[in-house]
């Protein structure tokens, strides 16, 4: 599994645990990897928050305006 697919694996299973709130968690935990030092663990949650913000500003239902 790449990179981008686990970000986008890891946005899915987020969304459907939080909903719309789903980018707030992914900042908080990126914010922990952060506070530690994590450089690789915060570039992760980077890419996952990133992933989030693509799959809910993606397009919506078909016929949707």
């Amino acid at each position: 599994m790449s990179h981008d697919e686990a970000a986008f694996s890891a946005a899915r299973a987020l969304i459907a645990q939080y909903g719309e709130d789903a980018a707030t968690i992914a900042v908080m935990r990126a914010a922990e990897y952060a506070a530690l030092g994590d450089v690789s663990g915060l570039a992760a949650w980077d890419a996952v928050t990133d992933a989030i913000e693509a799959l809910q500003s993606g397009p919506g239902p078909a016929g949707a305006n």
